[in-house]
């Protein structure tokens, strides 16, 4: 684990965790801030900025979001390495 993680790695890591959890039905602001305990501007900046790592949303009824494509990205690496993502950027391990 890295003890003292760079912007761009938070970032980075911050958008990968945040494309998984709306892939796996944490698919709202609120439910991504109710996950991560993130703060909600960081969730709506995120989202907007998928698109910088070519994840693509696709914005739905009622605020909900579903990713079309994952360009290449690889979310079974996310899958197996949630724990770390998590740890990295100091949130709580998230249960999928």
């Amino acid at each position: 684990m890295t003890i003292n993680p760079s912007k761009t790695q938070t970032s980075f890591l911050r958008r990968l965790l945040v494309a998984y959890l709306i892939d796996n039905d944490f698919n709202t602001v609120p439910k991504i801030i109710a996950a991560t305990g993130m703060p909600r501007r960081t969730a709506q900046d995120t989202i907007k900025a998928l698109h910088e790592i070519e994840v693509t949303l696709e914005p739905g009824a009622r605020g909900e979001y579903r990713v079309t494509d994952w360009g290449v990205v690889n979310k079974g690496w996310i899958k197996n390495n949630l724990s770390h993502i998590c740890a990295v950027l100091s949130y709580p391990s998230v249960a999928i």
